[in-house]
């Protein structure tokens, strides 16, 4: 059996969602007894092909093309696609990014696959992978197989392990054929926050809840989270109240982080929350309500105003830190 991992990229680096599903399609290729092709597709990524053997890729096949310079779902889809007809893929594996997310659907559709996605284990019985993904907004785990003759997975990022060691991958070039028909959609820019890392790669995380009262609070965040070089993160009633951007957003409807420290400031921990994060190292919690349930999961917690708190952490940061 051939199982292919595709391997996201922006602008020229690997995601770290990508190294965990290549790395965890590699050890079911293993249990499976069968063979492991990474996928790269973009503009100028030959390059940087290579540094997915470190991660158990023996073979790597790059779609390069200038036509892939920009994101376009379509796409995009329509070569994974192609690579896995051309290799005979019975598995495909996508990580659970807002990038996979998108196009694992439009994959499934052209490989006439049935999708597990969101996967948070997986396991192998027999000559079958049993998925586990989370179901009711996180409060139950269901375990699913898939029935039809092509597989896909999405992984959740941040709860596969990725560890890299010495390895070696070959090359292999597929040449991309698209129509104008298949770039109808393309993003022609993508804005990031200026200084601060994505919260899916960021080892700091510094989050706000409803309890900040408004946007105009949001300083304090940003300020404890300026000093410690870490990411801005964000509960989901505050995004739907527009305070913050979707990009922040962390929970089951958001995403999933696993950074050593996660600093949880006036949220008070709904299941939704408590699903994206619950795997931080880590977990400070400041909140005036001292049965608040992010309690129940926080390694370290402060009961008090949030208003009065951060301030002063912020300054003691900046006393530690010498900044």
């Amino acid at each position: 059996m051939r199982i292919l991992a595709f391997a996201e990229q922006r602008d020229g680096k690997f995601r770290k969602s990508s190294f965990e599903t290549v790395q965890t399609a590699k050890r079911i290729a293993n249990e499976l007894k069968g063979e492991l092709l990474a996928l790269v597709l973009g503009s100028s990524v030959e390059s940087i092909a290579g540094e997915l053997g470190n991660y158990g890729a023996e073979k790597v096949i790059v779609a390069d093309d200038p036509s892939l310079a920009q994101h376009s779902n379509s796409a995009y889809a329509k070569v994974i696609a192609d690579v896995a007809k051309n290799i005979g893929a019975g598995i495909v594996f996508l990580p659970a990014s807002q990038m996979g997310k998108d196009i694992a659907p439009r994959i499934a559709v052209k490989l006439a696959a049935g999708l597990a996605s969101d996967c948070v284990a997986l396991k192998v019985e027999g000559a079958d992978v049993i998925a586990t993904r989370p179901v009711y907004a996180g409060k139950a785990l269901l375990d699913v197989k898939v029935n039809t003759p092509v597989k896909m997975f999405t992984l959740r990022p941040n709860v596969f392990t990725a560890t890299p060691s010495q390895g070696s991958a070959t090359i292999e070039r597929f040449s991309v054929s698209l129509q104008p028909d298949d770039l109808k959609t393309v993003a022609k820019e993508v804005k990031v926050a200026a200084g601060r890392p994505d919260v899916t790669e960021a080892d700091i995380i510094v989050s706000g809840g409803r309890g900040l009262k408004g946007p105009e609070n949001w300083h304090l965040i940003e300020n404890l989270a300026d000093v410690l070089n870490a990411a801005v993160g964000a509960s989901r009633a505050v995004v739907d109240a527009g305070w913050r951007p979707h990009d922040e957003q962390v929970g089951q409807t958001g995403k999933t982080v696993a950074p050593s420290l996660y600093i949880a400031c006036a949220i008070s921990g709904a299941v939704q929350h408590l699903a994206g994060m619950s795997s931080s190292k880590y977990i400070v919690a400041i909140n005036k309500d001292k049965d608040a349930p992010i309690f129940q999961i926080a390694d370290y917690g402060i009961v008090g105003d949030v208003f009065e708190i951060l301030p002063e952490l912020t300054a003691e940061f900046k006393k530690a830190l010498g900044k």
